[in-house]
């Protein structure tokens, strides 16, 4: 047996060694290395021999088969050596990097900050969870008041203080905790992340972005709060924008209002844009109410102030024709390269 095994080695390392790519080398061990190859043959007939010939005739096919293998494992990382230098050409221009982009709602707040930068305000922040003092009892909304039914509030179980802790609905708390903290003149914006208990749909998300505006000082009117948001409109849609004001209701401004502009789209005609209107509600506003005033230390006999509060996402869909605010959240690459 062994002059056999050494011819059959000699012979399967000859055809290795001219084995030139994957498939000839694949070949190559389903014919000796496979369950049908001459060196598991001779394995199996191990067993037919005389007794004192089994340990020996075992033993050299087995180290036949081991020598194989350690060939063919040679072999195989010789020709992908090879085969990785032949596929690198120093000469050859690189891949296209692909650069990334800030996403579409990042975008839009920056653009906003930049359009109320040079009117003085500036961005402040606030924390998310929240004491129900600041998210609702400063805002002239106590307990027993009906209006909290505008918010669907998502409450932190908190032992030590149960019923305070909460997820911010809006932006306004941050309305509160500045005043408390600076004297007029105010000028700020609050972007930032707001939650409400609310079904998922195109138009409503459970987590969104809103940016707040304050104003307060000594003699400010309802027309100083129309000419800065005919001023953003106008920035951010186009100078041909127009803005309208209709009365509406919030707790915490007195009168209050609703603004909307002349739709982008068709130009205040009518489209499936606007409803037919012609026009688009943006945001809600007012005149800070006095209450509200003189709960954080200001004297409203003397400092009076307009505020107004904004959807990020809502900005967005009107700025790129986005008709599913869940759009935004999905992370969908081909959405938002769209969008740059």
């Amino acid at each position: 047996m062994q002059k056999q095994l050494d011819a059959l080695l000699d012979a399967a390392r000859a055809e290795l060694a001219a084995a030139a790519d994957n498939a000839a080398l694949e070949q190559w061990r389903v014919t000796h290395l496979g369950r049908r190859s001459e060196v598991t043959g001779l394995l199996r007939s191990v067993g037919s021999l005389a007794r004192e010939e089994r340990r020996a005739a075992g033993q050299a096919a087995n180290a036949a088969r081991r020598d194989l293998e350690a060939a063919f494992e040679a072999r195989q990382a010789e020709l992908r050596r090879s085969a990785d230098g032949a596929q690198v050409d120093v000469t050859m221009p690189g891949y296209p990097v692909r650069l990334g982009s800030l996403h579409p709602l990042t975008r839009t707040l920056r653009e906003i900050r930049r359009v109320l930068a040079p009117l003085g305000f500036r961005a402040v922040s606030g924390p998310e969870v929240e004491w129900d003092r600041y998210n609702f009892e400063l805002l002239n909304i106590p307990a027993d008041h009906p209006a909290r039914d505008m918010w669907d509030t998502f409450h932190i179980h908190d032992k030590a203080r149960p019923g305070e802790l909460l997820l911010r609905t809006h932006t306004s708390p941050v309305q509160a905790r500045v005043m408390e903290q600076i004297q007029p003149p105010v000028r700020v914006i609050v972007p930032g992340k707001v939650y409400r208990y609310e079904d998922r749909s195109a138009k409503n998300e459970a987590e969104f972005m809103q940016v707040e505006g304050l104003a307060i000082d000594e003699h400010i009117t309802m027309a100083d709060l129309r000419g800065t948001l005919t001023h953003f409109v106008r920035m951010m849609f186009g100078p041909d924008r127009e803005l309208r004001i209709r009365a509406s209701y919030f707790p915490f401004t007195e009168p209050s209002a609703e603004a909307d502009m002349s739709c982008h789209a068709c130009g205040g005609k009518g489209c499936s844009v606007c409803g037919g209107t012609g026009w688009i509600e943006i945001l809600g506003s007012g005149m800070v109410h006095p209450k509200v005033l003189a709960d954080v230390g200001y004297d409203p006999d003397v400092y009076q102030g307009f505020a107004f509060g904004m959807g990020v996402e809502r900005i967005a869909m009107l700025k790129y024709g986005v008709t599913d605010i869940r759009s935004f959240y999905r992370n969908d690459l081909r959405f938002l390269r769209q969008l740059r």
